[in-house]
């Protein structure tokens, strides 16, 4: 049976998830349908869509062959490690970071298999400097893994 601590942190991964895919649909929606793949916010912030076959940011882009399949099941097979971390973890703050870390990774799992790509929408620039296109999935990511980095760092002990 589940504590009601390991329920609230599988309730927010379903949110998170929630959150991701929401964001993507409205997101695709309004750009396919427009014909424009970018939509201008300001001068340093733009959402302007690309399809990330890659990991993280865009590294490995490939096509959808036998590598993509094997970097997919790895993926899965990482989520299936973070939850049962999750579950163990007697440390209940780095649990609610792991937690961040799978409603973003469940989300980009979910195109990965879906789109058999991620899209990728956020485009944050400088003048002609722009950094990777991500997607609120990959916020969730960042935060969760910055997280377990703080707690790791200061060995933050939370029951």
């Amino acid at each position: 049976m589940l504590s009601k601590k390991k329920l609230y942190l599988f309730i927010s991964i379903f949110i998170l998830f929630a959150i991701d895919r929401v964001s993507k649909i409205l997101i695709l929606k309004n750009l396919l349908n427009n014909s424009s793949l970018e939509i201008y916010i300001n001068s340093f912030f733009n959402f302007s869509l690309t399809w990330n076959s890659g990991i993280g940011f865009g590294i490995l882009q490939i096509e959808h062959t036998f590598l993509y399949v094997i970097i997919s099941i790895i993926i899965t097979m990482i989520n299936f490690t973070l939850i049962y971390w999750m579950l163990v973890s007697s440390n209940y703050l780095e649990s609610i970071f792991v937690s961040i870390i799978l409603g973003g990774s469940l989300g980009n799992l979910f195109d990965r298999y879906y789109y058999n790509s991620v899209p990728d929408f956020i485009d944050l620039h400088y003048e002609s400097f722009h950094w990777f296109t991500f997607n609120i999935a990959d916020i969730f990511i960042t935060i969760g893994i910055i997280g377990l980095v703080i707690i790791d760092l200061f060995k933050i002990k939370n029951k």
